[in-house]
């Protein structure tokens, strides 16, 4: 065996051992958490653009990059999926999650750094619920259920109902330009600012 000698201490040193083959690793698994999250993603997509009974697994799998069979082992069928789509609970639960005194900003910053860091609006999807047919009723009445009732009842004084959907569609219409439209100002303009622009206006009616 040749040996190597160490520059300072002119001491020699066998050369490091070849490793070993080994086997190459299993690819991981992927994550059922993540793959749900994907197909649920796909499927408001497709929602916001095309009619529910026109909406096949193989088009949620494919934009999912899943297969059909694997929406079925997570959902059970193609019902049980939009059902899923179509309720606002658990947005719902991060989108009001702060102090009445912050929810503005809170409710605000979560709109935009959904549409910017996540790719989903929290609430968005009800401006398409004309598209459903009596699916849309259904969004309809999960939503205001959902977001502008439960908001309601978190506000004190007079008129909690109708200034929980005055502050709901002030969010919507911000929501409705920076999603859809896509206002290239306020596209080109941070979060932090719009928030501090913005949710002084949704907090007037959550707390006058």
């Amino acid at each position: 065996m040749s040996t190597v000698t160490t520059p300072h201490s002119g001491l020699t040193a066998s050369p490091a051992a070849e490793p070993r083959d080994q086997e190459a690793a299993p690819a991981p698994r992927r994550d059922a958490e993540a793959s749900k999250a994907e197909i649920l993603r796909a499927a408001r997509y497709l929602l916001a653009r095309h009619a529910h009974a026109d909406i096949t697994l193989k088009a949620v799998a494919d934009r999912a990059g899943v297969s059909a069979p694997l929406i079925l082992k997570y959902f059970g069928n193609k019902d049980a999926l939009f059902a899923r789509v179509m309720s606002f609970e658990s947005d719902a639960d991060a989108l009001l999650d702060a102090p009445l005194e912050e929810l503005g900003r809170h409710m605000v910053r979560h709109l935009l750094e959904g549409q910017t860091q996540r790719g989903a609006d929290p609430v968005l999807r009800i401006v398409f619920a004309p598209l459903q047919g009596e699916q849309g009723e259904i969004l309809r009445a999960n939503f205001r259920a959902q977001v502008s009732d439960r908001l309601a009842g978190r506000l004190s004084g007079r008129d909690a109902g109708l200034r929980a959907e005055l502050a709901v569609s002030t969010l919507l219409g911000l929501g409705v330009m920076y999603g859809i439209a896509r206002g290239p100002h306020l596209r080109g303009t941070s979060v932090d600012e719009i928030v501090e622009r913005y949710a002084p206006a949704v907090q007037a009616q959550l707390t006058p």
